[in-house]
């Protein structure tokens, strides 16, 4: 009875399907269907996430495995394939970078149980799983400290040039004097700094020191909208 299901009602099918036997094709389902809860769990590792995204996810191996499976050997096999992997559109707009990435698991893993490389999709998952792990709980391809702009009220018969370098070297990674202009009408001047911290919490300790060499005139420290290339 099972064996009904892989014969072609057309008689012949240039395709996988004809040769492959109902427990081999079981097998890879079952095989696809545990890869797909891996490349879902992968997705998931520290990571924000939907329940319909991560059901489509798991199952998205099983189903680009029935398609190569019916394509494989068919001279349209490669027009196919690409076809399958358009699908990859539907998130393409509103999704991130990792959803992308998680999509494209998940299709390589289907091809390679469609093919029955069933090893090979375990070790490939497995390693994609393992450097996933790393790559996110290490400190690779974190950000630096977000840019921030630092404004500093001085008067006007202060020297600016220089009096808060060395001050600025300590707390700040990298710095510099993007602009000056006259305030208070044109008692003060106002330094504008744009900087990345060295370490995170050490703005009031910045200010401070900032404070005994201006005269505790007004000072700012907030988020840069951008940080300029001359950084």
């Amino acid at each position: 009875m099972l064996d009904a299901a892989f014969t072609s009602v057309f008689g012949t099918a240039d395709s996988l399907v004809s040769a492959v036997s109902p427990a081999d094709f079981l097998v890879c389902c079952l095989a696809s269907i545990v890869l797909g809860m891996a490349c879902a769990g992968v997705y998931m590792f520290r990571h924000s996430y939907s329940k319909n995204f991560v059901v489509t996810l798991a199952l998205l191996p099983l189903i680009v495995q029935m398609v190569i499976t019916l394509v494989n050997g068919n001279l349209g096999a490669g027009i196919a394939v690409m076809g399958v992997f358009n699908l990859v559109r539907f998130r393409s707009i509103p999704g991130s970078a990792k959803d992308i990435g998680s999509v494209f698991l998940a299709m390589a893993v289907g091809l390679a149980t469609g093919m029955g490389y069933l090893v090979l999709a375990v070790v490939f998952t497995a390693i994609v799983a393992v450097v996933n792990v790393l790559f996110v709980a290490t400190p690779f391809g974190r950000p630096h400290e977000p840019g921030k702009t630092l404004k500093v009220s001085i008067p006007e018969d202060l020297e600016y040039d220089g009096v808060f370098d060395e001050v600025l070297g300590r707390y700040a990674a990298e710095y510099a004097l993007v602009e000056v202009q006259t305030t208070n009408m044109g008692s003060l001047f106002q330094l504008q700094y744009q900087l990345r911290m060295r370490q995170p919490g050490q703005e009031k300790a910045l200010i401070d020191e900032l404070r005994c060499l201006n005269g505790n005139l007004k000072i700012s420290l907030g988020r840069a909208p951008q940080l300029r290339e001359s950084l």
